[in-house]
């Protein structure tokens, strides 16, 4: 699980409560809640994105927030090792022996690449066929990127429409002088609840779905230079040099394989 979501998300509600706390004390927690404005702002939302988008993309968006608490599958320094340690394998055996160890592989791109090079597919269709995958799933990532990013356009607009129908409610009932603060701050709870849908939950989902897919698009194009690398004989050593430039330099010792320099 990656922690730093669910502690970040958990901080957020810490901030609101201690807001009202210390504006209104616990006993102001009622009047931050209205059922009306709740089923104003975020089914209007909801329904308004729904509207965008056909149902199975819909509900697949909605499951996509689950995404945000899982820390990645593969660790980038750990997979350059791993295509080095296919590279010595490559360089003393041949790249058929690498058909072996493509059955143990538990990332798909990877190990489609590797069947790829195996079968001796010239290295343009192996790099063709590899970077057009890697742009649908990217196309892909984006897209349910973009589903939180119109959620999250919609939470305050939606808000602002609760907004406008208090106002409206509140104007018609002018004459009698005690229901005005209270209707005007019905009114305004829609604006702030959508503001908490935007930017409590949409845009950092969003943020964060970005964020995952960008170090999966950096590891995939790590793979492609790799293998490639490893059909063309260039030298372990070589490619790891290679690989490393992709990781920060703090990280690039991690990715330091002890027997890199095999078969020079």
């Amino acid at each position: 699980m990656d922690i730093a979501s669910l502690i970040g998300f958990i901080m957020c509600l810490g901030m609101l409560v201690f807001g009202i706390i210390s504006a209104a004390g616990i006993g102001g927690f009622p009047s931050y809640i209205d059922v009306p404005s709740a089923i104003i702002t975020f089914g209007g939302a909801l329904a308004a994105v729904m509207t965008s988008y056909s149902m199975g993309d819909y509900i697949a968006g909605l499951k996509s927030i689950g995404l945000i608490f899982k820390a990645p599958a593969v660790n980038t320094a750990d997979l350059i090792k791993k295509i080095i340690d296919l590279s010595n394998v490559a360089r003393k055996e041949g790249l058929l022996s690498l058909e072996e160890s493509a059955a143990d592989m538990d990332e798909p791109f990877l190990k489609k690449g590797i069947l790829l090079v195996v079968d001796g597919t010239d290295p343009d269709l192996v790099r063709g066929i590899l970077e057009t995958e890697m742009e649908c799933i990217d196309s892909r990532h984006k897209g349910t990127a973009g589903f939180w990013e119109t959620l999250g356009a919609m939470g305050p607009a939606w808000g602002m429409i609760g907004t406008l129908v208090g106002l409206v409610n509140m104007l018609n009932n002018m004459s009698d002088a005690s229901s005005i603060g209270p209707s005007m701050a019905v009114a305004l709870i829609t604006t702030l609840y959508g503001s908490l849908l935007a930017n409590w939950i949409c845009a950092p989902t969003a943020a964060k779905l970005k964020a995952d897919n960008a170090i999966e698009m950096m590891q995939k194009q790590v793979m492609i230079e790799g293998l490639l690398s490893i059909q063309a004989g260039e030298n372990p050593r070589v490619i790891e040099e290679k690989l490393k430039s992709f990781l920060s330099p703090k990280d690039r010792e991690s990715a330091t394989s002890g027997d890199g320099g095999e078969g020079e």
